[in-house]
């Protein structure tokens, strides 16, 4: 007998090296760390640091109006099944989501947002940027904090064209950022940084 037939999920190794299935995955249920399924993969990243969730928090609330107006629900940081053996959890997520589903599916997503990190900036950027692409996701929004001090931040939004993404809407620090699809949208980028007083 292994360790496997004898721990509930929650209390067996985590081991990152094996194949896992999307239901083994899901049994393991809250972590105390951030995972994410990846090509039947676990991948674990470093806690978001206070500036990544705080331009996460305000993100979502200056989306949340318009998102709800329009029938859509904004979460943060949900799991989604963008693909088979594929689940990730990104930053923001709006569409028509369902209150207690433990995973949403990309089907049921309108628009994505992720927080750059100097960790995760090229994935952000060209790896989930191809996947939520390829899973037809519509809009995707990228947040890019700019470095060294992560005092200003710089928004792209892309819409999806047939595979990938072109880019929709930009927005420099200092400016808003202006779409009227997937909803009406202006955020103020400066108003998405606020530094502890």
């Amino acid at each position: 007998m292994t360790v496997w037939e004898t721990l509930p999920m929650s209390a067996q190794p985590l081991d990152l090296s094996r194949t896992w299935t999307e239901a083994e995955y899901l049994a393991l249920g809250e972590l105390d760390i951030r995972t994410e399924l990846v090509d039947w993969k676990i991948q674990v990243s470093p806690s978001p640091s206070l500036p990544h969730q705080n331009i996460s928090r305000y993100l979502a609330n200056f989306l949340e109006p318009a998102a709800r107006a329009a029938g859509l629900a904004v979460f943060e940081a949900v799991d989604t099944r963008i693909g088979p053996g594929t689940i990730v959890c990104p930053d923001v997520v709006i569409g028509k989501l369902r209150w207690g589903k433990g995973v949403n599916d990309a089907a049921d997503v309108i628009l994505v947002a992720e927080v750059t990190s100097p960790s995760n900036a090229a994935w952000d950027r060209r790896g989930k940027m191809r996947r939520y692409a390829a899973a037809k996701i519509p809009w995707y929004l990228l947040v890019e904090p700019e470095p060294p001090e992560l005092l200003s931040v710089r928004l792209r939004l892309h819409r999806l064209a047939g595979a990938r993404y072109v880019e929709h809407a930009v927005a420099r620090a200092g400016h808003v950022l202006r779409s009227d699809e997937p909803f009406p949208i202006a955020i103020e980028t400066d108003r998405l940084i606020r530094p502890l007083p």
